[in-house]
């Protein structure tokens, strides 16, 4: 039988101390962004207004979920020169600081001998996964929950390996 997956709204509201994610991906083909991405592309405009409604819904829960004291963080490794699709991103990088959450970059080639997992994740208070799976054309894959000691004792301490390298997004220049 397959797997209930919370939303992001119960992962989040349910987080007690911390919330770290992992992005891995140099594209993401998620439709919710499509028309976005494809704006961004011919006019290099991004909508960086935090209460807009595109960003609202999640700058809401970010705010909510840093108001109880959760430590919300995330770190991307990424290909250098970076893609069009990590352009568009940090572009709007700054809403996911304002919102709260701390945000770090990490160039690839200096990830080389971090043991990471083969999948983007969330890790809730070091314990609950959520497996963030992608198509090959980065559209999304669906999501899954884990709760596998080992597993979340790797994403941990693969995050950590990662955080600790990483530049922060004030740091983090795109070439």
């Amino acid at each position: 039988m397959p797997q209930s997956v919370p939303s992001f709204d119960d992962l989040l509201d349910g987080a007690e101390r911390s919330a770290v994610h992992l992005e891995m991906r140099d594209a993401y083909g998620v439709a919710g962004e499509a028309d976005d991405f494809a704006r961004w592309k011919t006019t290099g405009e991004r909508d960086t207004d935090p209460d807009s409604p595109y960003w609202g819904p999640w700058t809401r829960l970010i705010r909510r979920t840093v108001a109880r004291g959760v430590v919300v963080r995330r770190a991307r490794i990424v290909s250098e020169p970076v893609s069009d699709y990590i352009r568009y991103e940090h572009s709007s990088t700054q809403v996911n600081i304002e919102a709260g959450e701390q945000v770090r970059w990490l160039p690839r080639r200096q990830a080389s001998d971090i043991a990471l997992p083969g999948n983007d994740f969330w890790l809730i208070d070091g314990r609950l996964i959520r497996w963030n799976h992608f198509t090959g054309d980065g559209a999304s894959g669906g999501g899954e929950i884990s709760e596998d000691p080992a597993a979340a004792k790797l994403c941990a301490e693969a995050f950590e390996a990662v955080w600790v390298r990483a530049t922060p997004h004030a740091d983090y220049q795109i070439s």
